[in-house]
């Protein structure tokens, strides 16, 4: 294994549906955002921008991937049921989510486990620090960016990286 970054698409994943798939397939072999998200916390509100960025690029090679949890104050406590209705009639969501996961500690998701070994723009790697933190993942399931949960879908730099992951 190439320091975990190549086989990030083989990783087994549950989707919020309770199949059982892989990142790659969750992804399509597109490029990924990939964001640890919760229904009840204060940037929420996120979906709604998540949802417009997927729609835009998703004919690009783009997609936004959702993993659900509840590790940040609570703020995920429903079944996968629940939050698939509640991120369906709240916010259209339309991209691929997850089932819920935790993203840090010793039951990490093994997805989170090589997502967290990235750093971002200041150069800290190491575990997520709130609900709707952002990591983009290039079509061969590589990390290339990680994005703190305050830098919101329409932020420069992260449209920037996002751009720079895109084919052709």
């Amino acid at each position: 294994m190439m320091e975990g970054m190549s086989d990030l698409n083989e990783v087994a994943v549950t989707t919020l549906t309770g199949e059982a798939t892989t990142f790659g397939r969750l992804t399509g072999g597109k490029a990924a955002l990939v964001v640890n998200v919760a229904s009840e916390c204060g940037l929420t509100p996120q979906y709604t921008a998540l949802e417009e960025l997927h729609k835009e690029l998703s004919g690009r090679g783009f997609t936004v991937v959702g993993f659900p949890c509840n590790q940040f104050g609570g703020q995920e406590p429903g079944t996968n049921e629940e939050i698939s209705q509640f991120c369906s009639t709240t916010y259209g969501v339309t991209f691929p989510m997850a089932g819920k996961i935790e993203v840090n500690g010793p039951d990490r998701h093994p997805v989170y486990g090589t997502l967290t070994g990235q750093a971002d723009s200041e150069g800290a790697a190491g575990d997520v620090q709130w609900n709707f933190e952002k990591f983009l993942v290039d079509p061969t399931g590589r990390v290339v960016a990680r994005f703190r949960p305050g830098i919101t879908p329409q932020d420069p730099e992260l449209r920037a990286a996002v751009e720079a992951v895109l084919p052709g």
